[in-house]
């Protein structure tokens, strides 16, 4: 049986006193730190706690764990949603139970989950497939969006880009994405995203860029958004919102799983860019670190 968080961290509190000073350390952190615990490589914790990160492989195997990731594992799954599809609405019924607000509150969480539902649905697997392989064959993949769109182009960019080192993300600095698709050719591709009102300076890049020969993957709210636009792969998504603005909530899980693939075929070099990545945030100061746990002395 699977402990929980809870019940590893009663085990930590009944153990803790006839552990060695180190061990101490390292089981009061996991008490007191629970969720940096399931977040936290275990290079990142021990320095957190001023340890090596044997220590925590010995407190690990103490409580019979394998290894470090099996003792962090259940840490981890807390912070995340593996079982919400098997678990009830009760939820949503006892919000529209409530007052007013509730009730409101119930209706915008409902229709946030059918434009995720609805999106992921219109997924169609030989269209991610596709997709994917374009990315991955391509010299440069650039990404391009406008306003509102603007932040989901960014985001993918910013966590693509160590999956495929190809990606760019345009327009850069305050000029158009057309500046940057001069020199593109057939070698490349263009991941666009845009939704109604559809942004004509997306529509003039789509078919800038389908000039220059380049593959064209879209991401709308329609397939067939102005005339003369036919990109590779489109992949429809919802966008119907509650507020008068359009939800994007269904877009960044289309761009989620399309990562997900990304990463999955960059295997042990996306896994290594990553790693790079996050020792050169941490070694330049970029993450904020809470302070030192002081160190237990033996009694």
């Amino acid at each position: 049986m699977i402990e929980t968080p809870s019940q590893i961290i009663d085990r930590l509190r009944r153990d803790i006193d006839g552990m060695p000073a180190q061990l101490q350390a390292a089981a009061k952190y996991v008490i007191d730190h629970p969720g940096d615990f399931g977040i936290n490589p275990i290079r990142v914790t021990a320095e957190s706690i001023g340890i090596s990160s044997n220590v925590l492989v010995r407190l690990a195997q103490r409580l019979g764990f394998d290894g470090f990731e099996a003792f962090r594992r259940p840490f981890r799954q807390a912070l995340v949603t593996d079982g919400e599809d098997r678990l009830s609405r009760d939820w949503l019924t006892r919000l529209r139970g409530g007052d007013e607000f509730s009730a409101a509150q119930a209706d915008y969480a409902q229709n946030e989950l059918n434009v995720v539902t609805r999106s992921l649905r219109l997924m169609n697997p030989e269209k991610l497939r596709q997709a994917t392989e374009i990315i991955l064959a391509s010299r440069r993949c650039f990404v391009t969006a406008t306003r509102a769109s603007y932040g989901l182009a960014y985001y993918f960019h910013y966590a693509g880009r160590m999956a495929h080192p190809g990606l760019h993300l345009i327009p850069r600095h305050m000029g158009s994405a057309i500046d940057d698709l001069l020199d593109a050719d057939e070698g490349d591709c263009l991941l666009a995203m845009t939704v109604r009102p559809y942004s004509s300076d997306t529509i003039r890049s789509m078919r800038f860029a389908r000039d220059k020969g380049a593959r064209i993957i879209l991401i709308s709210d329609s397939d067939v958004i102005a005339p003369g636009i036919q990109a590779d792969v489109t992949f429809q998504i919802s966008t119907r919102s509650m507020h008068h603005f359009s939800s994007f909530s269904g877009a960044m899980a289309v761009l989620e799983c399309l990562l997900g693939h990304l990463f999955a075929a960059g295997a042990e070099d996306a896994r290594r860019r990553v790693e790079e990545y996050q020792k050169a945030r941490e070694d330049t100061g970029a993450y904020w670190q809470p302070s030192k746990s002081p160190r237990l002395r033996r009694k």
